[in-house]
C-alpha cells in the first residue's frame, strides 16, 4: 500500500518550508495568495489528504460579489444553457465567490429591458444583459456608470462608449460567413433570404451589413431579398419561410440571423421543396443537430458559451476591484461552426 503524503512531502513539493504548510492548513498569520495556491496545487498533485479542506480556507479569504444577468426568452434552450454556464462561471471563479442572479427579460420593449436592468442593478455589484441599442437602455447605463456600476452587453451590442465592455462574437463576421456558405453551397444563384429579430438589435443589424456585403463584393449574382423581421418567434419565422418557397421557386439560401431557428426547420420538414435551399442558422441544440443530420440545415454558427462567461465573470470582477474603463472595450470571441459532417 502506498504511504499517504505527509506535511513534510506537501512542503517539499511545494517549495515552501513546513510552517509555510502549516499556516496554510491551519488559516495562521497571513498567507499571500501565491503561496497558498501553490501548496494547494502541490497538494493536488500529490493527493495530499486535506488538499480540499485548503482550497475551502482560500475561498474564504476571497472577496464576496453578487453579478446580475438579464437574458432573453427564458423557455429558449439557447438562454437556458446561457443560464446555466453563467451559473457555473460564477461558481468556479478563483478570485472571488460569487452570487449569480439571473432573470429573463418578459418582452423586447426596451422601457421593460431598461426596468428589469435598473431592478437587477439594485441588487447586484455588476450587472451583464442583452438587450437592443435603443435611447431608453442608454440612458439606464449612463445612471448606472455615474453611480460607479458596471454594465456590460452581451451578444447585442448597446450603449457603446458608456457601458463597460461588449462580449460576444464579432456579428459582422458571423454574417459575412453565412453568406459565404450560401454562396459556395448552393446549387446555383437565386434568391437569398434574410431573417433578423429587429432592427434594434445591433447584433442583428451587424450580421446583415455583413451577409450583404459579401454578396455584393463576391456574389452579385445572387439576389438577396428585402430584410424579414421575425421577432425571434418562431410560429412567425415558420410562416415566412411557408411563404417564401411558395414566391420563390428559385430560392436558393436563407439565414436567420437572430432566433425563430426551429420554425424555419418546421416549414422546411413541412414543405420538402424539392430543390432544398442552403439554410444557416445560429446555436447548436438537440433541434439544430437534428436538423443538420437530416439535411434541413447546411451549417450553424454556434456562440461558444463556456468560454464566454468566463470571459464575462473576469471582466466583471475587474470592473468591480478596478473601477470602470477609461475607454470601454469589445471581446470578441470565436464562433464554433457545425456542419452535417462534424456534429
Amino acid at each position: 500500500m502506498a504511504k499517504r503524503p505527509t506535511i513534510t512531502d506537501l512542503a517539499r513539493a511545494s517549495g515552501v518550508s513546513v510552517a509555510t504548510v502549516d499556516r496554510v492548513l491551519n488559516n495562521r498569520l497571513p498567507v499571500r495568495e501565491e503561496t497558498a495556491r501553490l501548496v494547494y496545487e502541490a497538494a493536488t498533485d500529490i493527493g495530499y489528504h486535506a488538499a480540499g479542506l485548503i482550497k475551502q480556507r482560500m475561498r474564504q479569504e476571497l472577496p464576496e460579489y453578487r453579478l446580475g444577468f438579464l437574458l432573453l426568452r427564458g423557455n429558449d434552450v439557447f438562454y437556458s444553457d446561457f443560464a446555466r454556464e453563467l451559473e457555473l462561471a460564477v461558481s468556479q471563479s478563483q478570485r472571488f465567490r460569487g452570487v449569480a442572479t439571473i432573470d429573463f427579460a418578459s418582452s423586447l420593449a426596451p422601457d421593460e429591458i431598461a426596468a428589469q436592468m435598473r431592478k437587477l442593478a439594485a441588487r447586484s455589484r455588476a450587472v451583464a444583459l442583452v438587450g437592443p441599442d435603443h435611447p431608453t437602455l442608454t440612458a439606464a447605463v449612463e445612471a448606472l456608470k455615474a453611480r460607479g456600476q458596471p454594465v456590460f452587453s452581451l451578444l447585442s451590442d448597446f450603449a457603446a462608449g458608456i457601458r463597460e465592455g461588449y462580449v460576444g462574437l464579432d456579428n459582422r463576421k458571423v454574417g459575412r460567413t453565412a453568406a459565404w456558405m450560401i454562396a459556395r453551397a448552393a446549387r446555383k444563384p437565386g434568391k437569398v433570404a434574410l431573417f433578423v429579430g429587429s432592427h434594434r438589435f445591433h447584433g442583428h443589424e451587424l450580421r446583415e451589413i455583413g451577409f450583404r456585403s459579401f454578396f455584393r463584393e463576391h456574389a452579385p449574382e445572387f439576389t438577396v431579398l428585402e430584410t424579414l423581421v421575425n421577432l425571434e418567434a418562431n410560429q412567425v419565422t415558420h410562416d415566412a419561410m411557408i411563404d417564401l418557397l411558395a414566391r420563390y421557386p428559385d430560392l436558393a439560401g436563407c439565414y436567420v440571423a437572430g432566433g425563430g431557428m426551429e420554425g424555419a426547420v418546421s416549414a422546411l420538414r413541412a414543405a420538402r421543396p424539392v430543390n432544398m435551399p442552403v439554410v444557416v442558422c445560429n446555436e447548436i441544440n438537440a433541434e439544430s443537430r437534428a436538423a443538420l443530420a437530416d439535411n434541413i440545415l447546411t451549417m450553424v454558427i454556434s456562440t461558444p458559451l463556456a468560454a464566454l462567461c468566463r470571459e464575462l465573470v473576469g471582466l466583471m470582477a475587474h470592473a468591480i476591484e478596478a473601477g470602470a474603463a477609461n475607454a470601454p472595450g469589445q471581446t470578441f470571441l470565436p464562433f464554433d461552426i457545425y456542419l452535417p459532417e462534424n456534429i
